[in-house]
């Protein structure tokens, strides 16, 4: 009689429709992310095109200071939210970080709306992922793909090539993945159905996406320079925690529920993308209940919701990693393929360290406002990633 250990009763299987999902793009939004908001926001956008210019004039406070206040709540389409959301978070990350001094209240113009919008959203009032990357992109020609070349961001602090090209780079990334994100779905469901080949097949079409990814990755360093990506770059996207220039976090002018307490939330980074908690989830790549596992799970509260609940989903599916190791004997396939999605996450996160080593540690000028021994999200990044690809490894099977 044949061991099951890899089924589960009745396994409910995930789809990527029930979690905003596209086949093609993934996380990324579809359609394609909002350009401009209604008129009555005109303001906003106003503010928002002028941001680079602001903030070289050394007076983007002056201007957003003079913003009216809007009820957010008048926005009631998920994409003018989310466009909202990009806008709100440039125009308050601009406000703290864009004179010489970091400044640790925001005006309610910003606060109010901000905190609303976020709200509706189930994400921080901050500049998360999702609106640095996921929502802040248009296609160059609508005919063509989303892929380097013909997509740009829309929304800048200072702007020029190697913000950009920082920002598209991961957008291209999150468009490859979706095949990936596809395939761990497909392998799921082969899991149920006990159908070695079909999880064979999807752990190697896994494999091939994660090196679609990392050879986009490889492409960073053609246009994002590392000294400018630590002085230009970096320093806007920084949060209010663990941050040495706000120790005491930030206070959001005129939001009630705050109750005038300053709040403490993580800036942007990558580890707020969806897709490696994804494929961790799916191959059974586990981290140690330490304080980087505590950060991980503390990241997906910055995700979009849909998100994090389709990678808790994956994680409560049939189990890839448990049916390999049971029938890898009798199909060798399975530990051979598996091993290589394995190694496609090792590389994409060596790549990673080695980037936080060249852009970051190397560029470090002990400044307050822009650290270097922690990353934007207000960890110390360098162990951090390094224990992350070093137990990747330590999960191939023998």
């Amino acid at each position: 009689m044949k061991k099951a250990v890899h089924k589960k009763q009745n396994p409910i299987l995930a789809r990527l429709e029930d979690y905003g999902i596209h086949p093609e793009r993934g996380f990324l939004p579809s359609p394609d992310p909002l350009e401009h908001l209604p008129e009555e926001f005109e303001a906003w956008e106003t503010a928002a095109q002028g941001l680079p210019k602001f903030l070289v004039s050394g007076k983007v406070r002056t201007f957003i200071d003079q913003l009216p206040i809007l009820d957010a709540s008048r926005l009631l389409d998920e994409r003018e939210q989310r466009r909202a959301m990009v806008i709100l978070s440039f125009l308050g990350h601009a406000y703290v970080w864009g004179d010489k001094e970091a400044i640790n209240s925001l005006p309610a113009c910003l606060a109010g709306p901000w905190t609303q919008i976020a709200r509706l959203l189930g994400r921080p009032p901050v500049l998360s992922y999702a609106s640095y990357v996921l929502d802040n992109w248009r296609r160059l020609d609508l005919d063509c793909p989303i892929e380097l070349g013909n997509i740009c961001m829309q929304q800048n602090f200072l702007g020029g090539q190697d913000e950009e090209w920082f920002v598209l780079i991961h957008v291209a990334i999150e468009a490859k993945a979706a095949l990936a994100l596809a395939a761990i779905l497909a392998a799921q469901r082969a899991v149920a159905d006990d159908r070695p080949e079909i999880v064979a097949q999807q752990l190697t079409n896994v494999a091939r996406t994660l090196a679609d990814m990392h050879e986009t990755l490889l492409r960073m360093p053609e246009r994002c320079d590392p000294y400018i990506y630590f002085n230009r770059v970096r320093p806007y996207i920084h949060g209010w925690a663990n941050n040495p220039s706000l120790p005491a976090g930030m206070i959001y002018e005129g939001v009630a529920e705050y109750c005038g307490k300053p709040q403490s939330f993580r800036g942007e980074t990558g580890a707020q993308s969806s897709i490696v908690p994804s494929l961790d989830a799916a191959l059974g790549i586990t981290h140690e209940k330490d304080m980087l596992h505590t950060y991980l799970m503390e990241m997906r509260t910055y995700m979009p919701p849909k998100h994090r609940s389709f990678i808790a989903a994956v994680e409560a599916g049939p189990s890839v990693r448990g049916y390999v190791i049971q029938r890898h004997k009798k199909h060798p396939a399975l530990r051979e393929h598996y091993n290589a999605a394995v190694d496609g996450v090792e590389r994409f996160r060596s790549t990673h360290l080695e980037y936080a080593h060249n852009y970051i540690v190397k560029q470090n000028r002990a400044e307050d406002h822009n650290p270097a021994h922690v990353g934007t999200g207000g960890t110390p990044f360098a162990p951090y990633l390094k224990k992350h690809r070093d137990e990747t490894a330590r999960h191939r099977i023998r």
